[in-house]
């Protein structure tokens, strides 16, 4: 091909992995590149004369073969990983694109008995993984789609299923715009099953449907609103609060001194959905300004470019930033 810049693959099954189903893989490259991406028996080309699309293409390449050859899943999770870690983004950084690759490798999550292995999909994400390992306490901020619950939800189950703790607590306040449980029709269940769906999607992403049941009826997984946490102590347990910024004030101590021993805590939400009444201050953002100086507690901000539900979300995000 001419003016094609070529990688040869010469481990045919290796090359099939690396292209994934149906090329899926070669898409996300030739998405990321803004170029396309060329086969030929054991070639990969790109016909491009631009040295640092050269370089990139180059780097996403090996780090894929490297990943495959060493009995990874090259998964769009795993790809993406790669793909936002290139050879420019360490410019100005003590570390090497290939060191940052191996920080988000060292940093992906895996749940056992499954085959899930979750790739933080950019630095943030990764520093997110970092902060939970390290910290029994970590808050994380940022918009929505940036991977917060989600990352939680998985690191969650990596413990429960390890071994390390003995249950999951997923919990958010139901109360959210501007609606009264009082008003809404059905049994308690009905009306809370709407605010808790989100929870179950994030579980049911890593483990069945039925396996989630059974573990709720086992008591080994709990997902329930915020109320159902007073007056309780949460111990060997790992516990996530989702869209803590339509806590109160006083909703929100409430709910971080129920801690108990050997637990983790994860605090996640979007300070910029607050659905609270008006004059009503959020208890994440008032738990983030009085605790951000205390050991033990980490404070990770995911940003639009973090968003990796559609690219049509983060451009939707940042036109609301650029805006406000």
């Amino acid at each position: 091909m001419e003016s094609a810049f070529t990688i040869v693959v010469p481990d045919t099954d290796v090359l099939s992995r690396l292209c994934g189903t149906n090329d899926c893989n070669l898409r996300l490259i030739e998405e990321h590149l803004g170029v396309p991406v060329f086969t030929r028996g054991n070639e990969l080309s790109v016909s491009e004369t631009d040295p640092d699309v050269h370089r990139r293409f180059k780097y996403i390449i090996d780090r894929i073969v490297d990943e495959v050859a060493n009995g990874n899943e090259a998964d769009d999770q795993m790809v993406y990983s790669i793909l936002n870690v290139s050879p420019a983004d360490s410019a100005d950084s003590s570390l090497s694109a290939r060191d940052m690759h191996d920080f988000f490798v060292r940093t992906s999550i895996s749940v056992p008995g499954t085959v899930h292995r979750v790739y933080p999909k950019s630095k943030n994400q990764a520093e997110l993984v970092n902060a939970m390992r390290s910290a029994d306490m970590v808050f994380c901020l940022g918009p929505a789609g940036s991977g917060k619950t989600y990352i939680m939800v998985a690191e969650a189950l990596n413990l429960l299923l390890s071994r390390k703790k003995s249950k999951i607590i997923l919990t958010r306040p139901v109360v959210e715009a501007g609606e009264s449980l009082g008003y809404l029709p059905g049994d308690l269940e009905q009306k809370i099953s709407p605010y808790l769906r989100p929870l179950y999607d994030a579980m049911e992403s890593f483990i069945s449907k039925d396996v989630v049941r059974k573990f709720i009826e086992a008591g080994v997984i709990e997902i329930a609103p915020l109320a159902y946490m007073r007056g309780r102590t949460l111990s060997d347990a790992v516990v996530i609060l989702d869209e803590a910024q339509n806590t109160t004030c006083r909703q929100m101590k409430m709910f971080l001194t129920r801690m108990g021993e050997g637990s983790k805590v994860f605090i996640t939400g979007d300070i910029t959905q607050i659905d609270l009444p008006k004059h009503t201050q959020s208890g994440l953002v008032h738990a983030v300004e009085i605790l951000k100086n205390i050991d033990g507690i980490r404070i990770i901000q995911t940003e639009a470019s973090d968003v990796v539900r559609n690219a049509l979300v983060k451009k939707i995000i940042q036109a609301y930033e650029k805006y406000e």
